[in-house]
């Protein structure tokens, strides 16, 4: 029988079968002596003898498989900022762009909290996402929840973020019979406490949806310049029409793409998180073998 895992607990996986049963599995041993941890979305095959707990026997080719957080074959990449408490972390919110685009996954980016948003805040959000699907909402409200929801049908989703931007309220307003448990801010830090522990997947009538644990860091993988070119869209054009070809955008002269900034048709933001990243990509490939 075939399904897919939708949370693991102790070595244990709870995989949902075409027909909506639930079936807890233990995975084979060699999952382990060959290096492969199953992943919640796996597409997985199942046995079940008489007795005892169903087997895991193969792990179906994935689609992808995100780093963090560790979930597999998703479609949607649903990133959470918070237009309140706590300040949204952009540089975070461009690393997971840039994690969806390598990995060929749509991206949803959505500032939740707008009722308590200050303007700039809402204002640097659609200027520097004007390239990519955005969505104004409030889990308190209700603004833009029917536009949520709407983006998240036929599709398996993951919803990502720092924590306490609001990733388990938001799915308890779509869907109120999952009675997430959501957390409260450090007074002390304003970041949010962990309440979602361990990724799992929820399916409902037209798809399914993850919630995850929240997170601040995020270390970026080894990419090429050209992989990480094309994930910024906002200036794939310009980049073709550079002095030379594999142009970093950074030190380089008559770079088309600086000039996009210095015309103001780039986000100056998003050009400097840009060159951050590209600092931690190149730091990590300068010791890959340290």
């Amino acid at each position: 029988m075939q399904g897919r895992i939708i949370r693991g607990v102790g070595g244990f996986y709870d995989v949902l079968l075409p027909d909506a049963e639930t079936v807890r599995c233990k995975a084979r041993g060699r999952f382990r002596n060959d290096g492969v941890t199953p992943m919640v979305g796996d597409l997985v095959e199942i046995s079940r003898p008489e007795t005892g707990f169903a087997s895991m026997d193969e792990i179906l080719p994935r689609a992808n498989a995100l780093l963090r957080p560790p979930v597999a074959n998703i479609d949607l990449l649903v990133i959470v900022l918070s237009a309140g408490v706590p300040k949204p972390d952009l540089l975070l919110a461009d690393k997971l762009l840039v994690q969806a685009l390598t990995l060929k996954i749509e991206p949803l980016l959505v500032l939740n909290k707008i009722d308590d948003a200050k303007q700039e805040i809402t204002d640097e959000f659609l200027s520097d996402y004007a390239a990519f699907s955005t969505l104004l909402v409030s889990s308190r409200t209700g603004e833009g929840l029917d536009a949520l929801g709407a983006a998240l049908e036929k599709h398996v989703s993951c919803f990502a973020g720092q924590s306490a931007v609001g990733k388990s309220s938001l799915l308890n307003a779509l869907f109120p019979e999952l009675s997430l448990e959501t957390g409260e801010l450090s007074k002390h830090t304003e970041r949010g406490k962990h309440t979602t522990r361990q990724a799992e997947l929820w399916p409902f009538p037209c798809g399914a949806v993850l919630d995850t644990p929240g997170f601040s860091l995020f270390e970026m993988s080894e990419l090429s310049q050209e992989a990480l070119n094309s994930c910024y869209p906002e200036f794939a054009q310009a980049a073709s029409e550079c002095r030379f070809t594999g142009c970093r955008h950074n030190s380089e002269p008559d770079c088309a793409v600086k000039a996009l900034l210095v015309s103001g048709k780039l986000a100056k933001g998003r050009y400097a998180r840009y060159l951050e990243i590209q600092k931690e990509i190149e730091e990590k490939r300068k010791h890959r073998y340290d």
